[in-house]
């Protein structure tokens, strides 16, 4: 196993989007642990106050190769990274080791049409948000008195699809934006591979994020971090699952947020039924008596998010890996 160091560049980074033809960033095997990182606000770099920017993201901003932009996203991501061996129908595991801002200082926008409210908050707004790095806080409004913890983690943890250009905003079976801020340090997300390699890219830094993301972004932020990816055969996985110390996480996606609550739901029977050998019926009443479900994100058109959380605690093993669960045969 090998350790790596993935720096943002003009040759590492990628806008907009995923692509099938973006030839990778860095080349490892599974297993190989890697220093990255991510940065954010190419959109709006000009309008930035000097702690937001660093030199290597004022040259991302005026000289990234016009190949690098595979979408119409916003979102500017770091890789792909190729992994050898990996091929469609494995699973990909993302340990998340490291999370922290790399700048002290991150934006939020609302953007017209976009955000859970369109029409009464309709007017583009950008604010820049100091981030208290020593006190692990951001005080917003300023001089409010109101103090957010920092709970930093990256909205795009995602793998290419067979397409050539797919946009960066909708999450869905191949990860991408899930926006979801229960995956901080010592989570792990497993994804679906769809192509050789897999092509992960990751990105969207986020120093804190309310459940919902209502007016369409967080802090964003400009992110370092560390990260362990292992690649595992002969496991069936539809859709991204998640593991933080304390719980397991499903994750649905769908054009209404009954939907996406149907598709996490369903996926936690599943996890519940090949993990711990519960009968369908079964594992609906657990669902009911101890899973909760709660809003992701309303805003990465056309795809809202819900996860189902249920605690490792109630299923006799807690803190300890998915795969190591002697039931566990396939996820």
């Amino acid at each position: 196993m090998n350790h790596h160091t993935l720096k943002a560049t003009c040759t590492t980074v990628h806008l907009g989007g995923f692509s099938c033809n973006l030839p990778p960033a860095l080349v490892i095997n599974s297993g190989d642990s890697i220093e990255v990182e991510t940065y954010t606000g190419i959109k709006i770099y000009q309008e930035a106050p000097e702690a937001f920017l660093t030199p290597e993201l004022v040259e991302i901003c005026q000289y990234l190769p016009p190949e690098r932009i595979v979408g119409p996203g916003s979102h500017l991501l770091t890789g792909p990274i190729y992994i050898r061996e990996a091929q469609p129908g494995d699973v990909l595991e993302v340990q998340l080791k490291e999370i922290s801002p790399r700048l002290a200082m991150g934006f939020n926008a609302i953007r017209t049409g976009w955000g859970a409210l369109p029409q009464q908050f309709s007017e583009s707004r950008l604010r820049f948000i100091p981030l208290d790095l020593e006190k692990n806080i951001a005080e917003f409004p300023s001089n409010s008195g109101i103090k957010i913890p920092l709970k930093p983690f990256f909205g795009i943890l995602g793998v290419a699809t067979p397409e050539t250009q797919r946009s960066s905003i909708p999450p869905g079976i191949y990860g991408g934006n899930l926006d979801n801020p229960e995956l901080q340090a010592g989570s792990r997300l497993f994804l679906p591979i769809f192509v050789p390699g897999a092509l992960f890219s990751i990105g969207d830094g986020h120093s804190a994020q309310g459940e919902g993301e209502v007016n369409v972004t967080a802090i964003e932020t400009s992110m370092k971090g560390k990260i362990k990816l292992i690649l595992h055969k002969n496991i069936l996985l539809t859709s991204p699952l998640a593991e933080t110390p304390s719980d397991i996480i499903t994750m649905g996606f769908a054009e209404t947020l009954d939907l996406a609550f149907e598709a996490a739901l369903k996926q936690m029977i599943d996890v519940l039924q090949q993990f711990f050998g519960l009968e369908a019926e079964e594992a609906y009443v657990l669902c009911s008596l101890a899973a909760n479900f709660r809003i992701t994100q309303v805003v990465n058109h056309p795809q809202k998010g819900v996860h189902g959380m249920i605690s490792k605690s109630i299923l006799g093993f807690p803190l300890k890996s998915l795969l190591d669960h002697k039931v566990v045969s396939h996820l």
